[in-house]
């Protein structure tokens, strides 16, 4: 296990006050990326999917009739800025009795919904209790499911039961939809998107984590209409029952296929090779490296989005991440980069 305090050992910065960085995904992936955004910034805004309806969750989504902590609990936890014990605690899961796999940070996150009544209030009664470096924002205050159609036509609904259905039967996603279709976001979250200086999709889960943020009202149109640099951050490797075999452009098409064109200006994705000991490790797991052909670049070159590749692997007692801290700094050149040719 990796516990919070590993995951906060990142060089020391002194972050800026004057970008505005909006990172839109949810599950690992995110919060993972998070401790690096805050290390060049105090601006970040987190916007989390809010479909998820399996583990801990799903739990208190059933009983209480809540919206799922999850996601915003880990997000929290990647921007807080508190000693690692209670950082810990907050990451806490019961393993024994009736709370076994439940989480003790999700369980504060009901009780404050609870004293609040209000879900919303409780997110942000934690970001002062855990002293958090900028905001997390659940994307819609509906009660959303997320729903999938399979290669063959047929249906599963149920974040959690998608990527299982779908690698059981050996069928493909094609496409997810909302329950009900387009609920409306929270309205913070378009007013971040629209003041962001940089704009990132991911990494995550493309079907079940990215694209249930993008498919609520109003979101995609947002990034589009923004005219800072929009970045999608490829997954480092496959996800088996989502991207299996997928390669690079198959990743840019499933989202220009939910969101039409216009989403993207940069695709982040690593071009290091990953140690032979890990890939088989994963290939035991049904997952591989996410490959780039020359065709992936021609495709991005006739669509005017730039590649942005390099080394951004890290590895953490076996299983590789992406190195949190170069994405961010690479994310932050492009905003100077910008500044600098526009004169602004």
């Amino acid at each position: 296990m990796i516990r919070a305090s590993e995951l906060n050992k990142l060089e020391p910065m002194v972050p800026r006050s004057d970008l505005k960085i909006v990172a839109i995904g949810g599950g690992s992936g995110l919060s993972i990326l998070l401790r690096g955004l805050k290390q060049v910034t105090r601006d970040v805004v987190a916007v989390v999917a809010m479909s998820d309806d399996g583990g801990g969750s799903g739990v208190l989504r059933e009983d209480l009739g809540m919206l799922p902590p999850g996601d915003i609990r880990s997000c929290i936890v990647a921007l807080a800025n508190q000693e690692p014990v209670l950082l810990d605690l907050l990451n806490y899961r019961f393993k024994d009795g009736n709370l076994s796999g439940q989480n003790l940070g999700n369980l504060m996150i009901a009780a404050l919904s609870d004293i609040s009544n209000s879900f919303e209030e409780a997110i942000r009664l934690i970001h002062e209790i855990f002293a958090v470096t900028g905001r997390v924002l659940p994307v819609t205050l509906e009660d959303v499911r997320l729903k999938a159609m399979l290669s063959d036509g047929s249906v599963v609904e149920g974040e959690s039961k998608i990527p299982i259905q779908s690698a059981a039967a050996g069928l493909r996603i094609e496409r997810v939809s909302m329950v009900p279709e387009k609920p409306k976001a929270l309205d913070e979250v378009l007013t971040s998107i629209a003041e962001a200086d940089v704009i990132v999709m991911g990494p995550g889960s493309l079907y079940t984590s990215i694209l249930p943020n993008l498919l609520v009202d109003g979101v995609a149109e947002a990034i589009k209409s923004s005219h800072a640099p929009k970045v999608f951050v490829v997954n480092l490797m496959s996800q088996r029952g989502e991207t299996d075999g997928y390669r690079l452009s198959d990743y840019y098409k499933a989202l220009e296929a939910h969101t039409g064109p216009g989403l993207v200006t940069h695709v982040l994705f690593n071009n290091a090779i990953i140690d032979e000991s890990i890939v088989a490790r994963y290939e035991a797991e049904r997952a591989s490296p996410v490959r780039m052909t020359a065709a992936d670049r021609v495709y991005f070159e006739e669509r005017g989005i730039e590649i942005l590749l390099d080394d951004f692997v890290e590895v953490v007692k076996g299983y590789i991440r992406h190195d949190a801290l170069k994405v961010a700094q690479r994310l932050e050149a492009l905003v100077d980069i910008k500044i600098y040719h526009h004169g602004e």
